[in-house]
């Protein structure tokens, strides 16, 4: 019964919630699959917890924090612990449009459960990432207004912008060169630890930069602005000037701002993935993917002139990331090719900038 719920969790349930990522889940080499997939359930339903809009803030934080404390093992009361899985089940699962969301928070205890299957590490390992991911999402519901309200507010720094990006994202490239380091030793070079961690941070760092540009016109209508303060005064803005028509134009050297401090983590995450040896081809797979996918919407995004405005998103079509796909399975092994097609796309974003500032 635990190998059909663990096969059940790690493979149906999380290629229905998981979307895209479990394209790279499915390249991964065997050895990180289980730690790797099992901390990306236990994040999602976190996620979907903190995310929920149709509960209350303070609601949503008991129970994140709650989840938790489940998740490390930390709380005192087992009647607790249980009253607070059936909380998520009854409270936050009844209001899931997504029915694989449903699932996922109603299979809690399972997903719990094939966590104290894995070895000690592992579940060190996954609690610690967990723990992080969930900071940030307590950051949000600390930090933004309740989404119904209509009001909005900003960071207020770049540090603060910075802080945050490692915390729902950079700390998954830590994580990410952990796993490597303990499943796969041999593939990254010992005297290269540091430096990998840091590169895999950056790594995250700049694909959450990538989420926050995109994602910004949307996240201003449920009231978050990841564009610090002290940035938009530079440019004259206010968090609620850039719900107005045709503030696209006049925010645009603030997004060019972001994106090539974006540009730099994806150098480091470049130089991330070449130093895996060529035929390890799953796990260069595995980043190439989110690279150039990350580097291709930084393209759309900075052609785009209306980017404020949530109905003109800039996102790859399907067809679009079906031919990243095949392009970058071809050409993995191949560090003349990628960094031929690194360069291309580095030096056509720079232009497309340096254009638009000239005009």
């Amino acid at each position: 019964m635990q190998n059909s719920n663990r096969a059940f969790l790690l493979g149906p349930l999380l290629k229905g919630v998981s979307r895209s990522f479990y394209l790279t889940m499915r390249v991964l080499p065997p050895g990180m699959r289980d730690p790797v997939g099992e901390a990306y359930l236990l994040a999602r339903a976190a996620d979907t917890i903190a995310d929920t809009s149709l509960i209350p803030p303070a609601q949503r934080l008991a129970l994140l924090l709650a989840f938790r404390e489940r998740v490390n093992g930390t709380s005192q009361n087992g009647a607790q612990n249980d009253d607070a899985l059936a909380r998520i089940a009854s409270e936050v699962a009844g209001q899931q449009a997504q029915s694989d969301e449903k699932l996922l928070l109603e299979s809690l205890g399972g997903a719990l459960d094939v966590l104290a299957q894995l070895d000690d590490a592992d579940r060190a390992a996954v609690r610690d990432i967990v723990t992080t991911l969930t900071e940030g999402m307590e950051f949000d519901l600390h930090t933004f207004p309740d989404e119904r309200s209509g009001q909005v507010a900003a960071l207020g720094t770049w540090d603060a912008l910075d802080r945050y990006t490692y915390l729902v994202a950079g700390c998954v490239g830590e994580f990410w060169t952990k796993m490597t380091y303990m499943h796969l030793p041999g593939t990254l070079a010992p005297e290269l630890r540091e430096t990998m961690y840091q590169r895999g941070v950056r790594f995250g760092k700049a694909l959450q930069l990538v989420n926050v540009l995109r994602d910004c016109g949307k996240d201003l209508r449920i009231g978050r602005c990841y564009l610090p303060t002290t940035m938009l005064a530079q440019a004259a803005l206010t968090p609620e000037d850039l719900l107005q028509p045709g503030t696209s134009a006049r925010a645009r050297p603030l997004m060019f701002s972001l994106v090539r401090i974006a540009l730099d983590h994806f150098r480091a995450a470049i130089d991330y993935t070449f130093a895996l040896p060529r035929l390890s081809v799953r796990l260069r797979l595995a980043c190439l993917w989110p690279i150039l996918i990350g580097l291709e919407t930084l393209e759309l995004l900075v052609a785009n002139e209306d980017w404020l405005d949530p109905a003109r998103p800039s996102k790859l079509t399907r067809n679009d990331v079906y031919r990243i796909l095949a392009c970058s399975t071809l050409a993995a092994t191949s560090n003349t090719l990628l960094n031929a097609w690194f360069k291309r796309l580095l030096a056509r974003i720079e232009a497309r900038m340096a254009a638009i500032d000239r005009a």
